[in-house]
């Protein structure tokens, strides 16, 4: 697929999207994003600001089959992968798959259930399969999941482990929005006089591959990748942090990079790109110091001033008498 038609139709799909989650346009674009990029992301944010919706709302317009699993203390692995019955009339056990088998699987509320059940996420996201009593079985292309989190609610709550917030390529937050927003919030939903929403499929889920499969073509100039390398090695030697971004940071900041320019309508990655994605990416995978837990420090605020002090290349980089080429587009 041209690189000028993915970005069409991402800008599109978020066009659409924005008709259910009013005046969110940056965040929405950080998680088309990661779903360009072909990763997962987790939706962290206080309580009724749309998180859901705009699960709900992505899987629409993507023509993605959609799925929800509400995730409780009582949930079991099986619950979501999926688990062998013995079926009488045949007399042998047959499968019956979970809601993990579709396009866009909808966790919601991940950190309400233990560890063992948010472990059996592990391989579908990263290997896109599920394995239950010694057998493999594929999940469908495209898959994603969009998790969501509660972060102020702690009483039976489980934290994901570090190993399973590094499964997400982005945690984005959407904020509450402002006056003018929450009045149009308002007078949508009496506009239309019925609680649901339906939006319109922009893409089917072949188109969605191709456009994927676009990204791969983003150009990215070395200066631009060492500037992504320098930022996720920075978070491993500040004073504040007990454990740093690993290389899988450095390399989801590649790719999330490549992704929103691509979205921009950009074929080639400018250190812009990667301040924009550096806070969704890397902040999850900063860990802070157990004496400071009580402070304000926390990823987000460290990943901030990295952004202030790590050198990013020069937008514009000189070419000869007079000539400029931008910083990510490789010399012909």
């Amino acid at each position: 697929m041209d690189l000028g038609r993915v970005s069409e139709l991402s800008n599109a799909v978020l066009t659409e999207v924005e008709r259910a989650v009013v005046g969110k346009r940056e965040p929405l674009r950080l998680v088309l994003a990661g779903v360009l990029a072909g990763g997962h992301v987790l939706m962290e944010d206080f309580p009724g600001l749309g998180k859901t919706l705009a699960a709900r709302s992505f899987a629409q317009t993507l023509g993605l089959g959609f799925k929800r699993a509400q995730f409780t203390p009582d949930l079991l692995p099986g619950d979501i992968t999926g688990s062998f019955v013995f079926d009488q009339r045949s007399g042998d056990f047959e499968f019956r798959p979970g809601p993990i088998f579709t396009g866009l699987l909808l966790a919601d509320e991940i950190n309400r259930t233990p560890p063992k059940t948010q472990a059996a996420l592990l391989e579908a996201m990263q290997e896109k399969q599920v394995t239950v009593e010694g057998r493999t079985f594929p999940l469908p292309r495209p898959f994603h999941v969009l998790a969501t989190a509660n972060p102020v609610e702690y009483e039976g709550t489980y934290p994901l482990p570090e190993a399973q917030l590094d499964r997400f390529l982005m945690r984005v937050s959407f904020g509450y929005p402002s006056v003018d927003e929450e009045w149009q919030i308002l007078a949508n939903r009496m506009a239309r006089r019925q609680e649901e929403q339906t939006l319109d499929a922009v893409v089917t889920p072949d188109e969605l591959l191709a456009m994927q499969a676009a990204v791969e073509r983003v150009a990215v100039d070395e200066s631009v990748g060492r500037y992504c390398v320098a930022l996720a090695a920075a978070t491993r030697t500040h004073g504040e942090v007990l454990m740093g971004a690993s290389p899988r940071g450095a390399l989801g900041l590649l790719l999330c990079a490549r992704a929103h320019a691509i979205i921009d309508g950009r074929d080639f990655v400018t250190p812009e790109d990667v301040k924009a994605v550096a806070k969704p990416v890397l902040a999850h995978r900063v860990t802070v110091k157990p004496e400071l837990w009580m402070s304000d420090v926390s990823g987000t605020s460290v990943v901030s001033r990295l952004l202030r002090s790590v050198p990013a290349p020069a937008p514009r980089e000189q070419r000869g008498a007079g000539s400029t080429v931008p910083a990510g587009r490789p010399e012909a």
